[in-house]
């Protein structure tokens, strides 16, 4: 039996600016372990809502969200940032490096927020994520010194570092070229079949969405397929 990482449940998103808009409705899906799964749908059509929802940033929803058998309803801030911290890696269009520092530090930040392991330990960790993806010989560098897809790589490192249990994305190839884009995508593959690492993905990219296990499509702020 294939074990349940995130489930929404009925959830509905209102806007209201300054006429209130229904902006998701009725959103309701799992996603299992070791899925790599993509949400796709034209400009506008609620999928970047749907995922600061699922990822605990935004709590202004009805319905509700489970994750890891926990439903986040009605948790407080320190709590949700806490399980983001643990149990969510986050890889975004841009990579939000700071350039100040070099890419271990970057790749050993949200571990030293977690304080669970020592600064020793944490920069082994950090190297093995960096090895994984072919990137360990760019870890003394300042992030300002790489490239477009270098930081992106360095970005999936640092989403690793504390083994989420599920790595969201928000158009994590939308800004990169299309050799860069593929090397983004033969990552996220690897990572679901070699690591059984969940992955939710939001992507305009229709040949990324073809190539992963299961394609969610959103229409109008609804899901017309899962």
């Amino acid at each position: 039996m294939s074990e349940i990482i995130l489930q929404a449940k009925h959830i509905n998103k209102y806007f209201h600016d300054p006429v209130t808009v229904k902006v998701l409705s009725d959103i309701t899906f799992s996603v299992n372990k070791g899925e790599f799964i993509s949400v796709t749908g034209k400009s506008g059509c609620g999928k970047s809502t749907l995922l600061y929802i699922l990822s605990t940033m935004d709590t202004d929803y009805e319905g509700e969200l489970i994750i890891d058998n926990e439903i986040m309803t009605n948790k407080k801030e320190a709590q949700l940032a806490r399980i983001r911290n643990e149990k969510i890696g986050f890889v975004f269009q841009f990579h939000y490096l700071l350039k100040e520092f070099t890419v271990l530090k970057n790749v050993m930040l949200p571990a030293l927020n977690l304080n669970r392991f020592p600064e020793k330990q944490l920069e082994e960790k950090a190297m093995q994520r960096l090895k994984i993806l072919g990137i360990e010989h760019l870890a003394q560098k300042n992030a300002n010194r790489l490239s477009g897809g270098e930081k992106q790589r360095v970005a999936i490192a640092r989403a690793l570092i504390n083994d989420p249990l599920i790595i969201m994305g928000d158009e994590p190839t939308g800004n990169l070229d299309k050799k860069n884009g593929e090397i983004v995508f033969n990552i996220f593959k690897r990572l679901a079949e070699e690591f059984n690492q969940t992955l939710l993905i939001v992507t305009h990219d229709q040949d990324f969405a073809t190539h992963t296990h299961r394609i969610i499509e959103m229409e109008d702020g609804k899901i017309i397929s899962k």
